[in-house]
């Protein structure tokens, strides 16, 4: 067979990619992963019953900011980590921005507090738990953002796995933030960034493994 009828044989049926598909399967999984976030949080942990007077609360909404801070610009670098080439560090500072405010905002909290208060407000009640719940409630949007990986061609395996992890584990802290009583930053700066580090280490080392193409 001639190498012309060849390429002709490989590029018979070919069609383009249909427009913004890749945004499109992002899409599709963050809604999976919200979704199964919140059927899981209900399920194990249930709403928190004060939450109408809660959502009163300024610090109640700075949880869910928090959250979805890192959440936005995290779906943004994973559709970039998603295709070969495309740049996607200049978007770093945008996930860096609200950790190190959170982190400013807990430093000038504890500093207000005298040093043998201090490691209540870091504590909490949960601080045992809440990290590894809003690892669990992560699994939806872990398991939907590498699906949507694997119908790309992600080239920083390391990275992309990465990027989903932390995108899941954003998502998973905006539901858990429905359950969890904890209000203070400093709790919020240790335990919340503990809980998406997660399964977002776990994300790094599980993508060259499951994004190899």
């Amino acid at each position: 067979m001639k190498t012309d009828e060849w390429i002709e044989m490989l590029a018979a049926g070919a069609a383009p990619v249909p427009a913004h598909a890749l945004e499109r399967r992002f899409g599709s999984a963050v809604a999976a992963g919200l979704g199964g976030a919140v059927v899981l949080m209900l399920l194990v942990f249930g709403l928190r019953s004060d939450l109408a007077q809660t959502a009163a609360l300024p610090m109640f909404w700075g949880k869910l900011a928090f959250a979805a801070a890192l959440a936005v610009p995290g779906v943004w670098a994973l559709q970039r980590l998603a295709r070969p080439g495309a740049r996607w560090v200049g978007l770093a500072w945008t996930l860096a921005l609200p950790v190190a405010l959170l982190w400013a905002m807990a430093a000038w909290a504890l500093l207000q507090q005298a040093p043998a208060d201090r490691w209540a407000l870091v504590l909490g009640s949960t601080w045992r738990t809440c990290p590894f719940n809003i690892a669990l409630l992560s699994v939806p949007a872990f398991i939907a953002s590498f699906w949507a990986l694997r119908g790309a061609a992600p080239t920083r395996l390391a990275w992309a796995g990465a990027g989903a992890g932390l995108l899941a584990g954003a998502l998973g802290a905006l539901v858990y933030a429905l359950h969890c009583p904890e209000m203070a930053t400093p709790f919020l700066a240790v335990w919340y960034v503990a809980g998406m580090a997660m399964p977002t280490a776990l994300g790094a080392v599980l993508g060259p493994r499951l994004l190899r193409w």
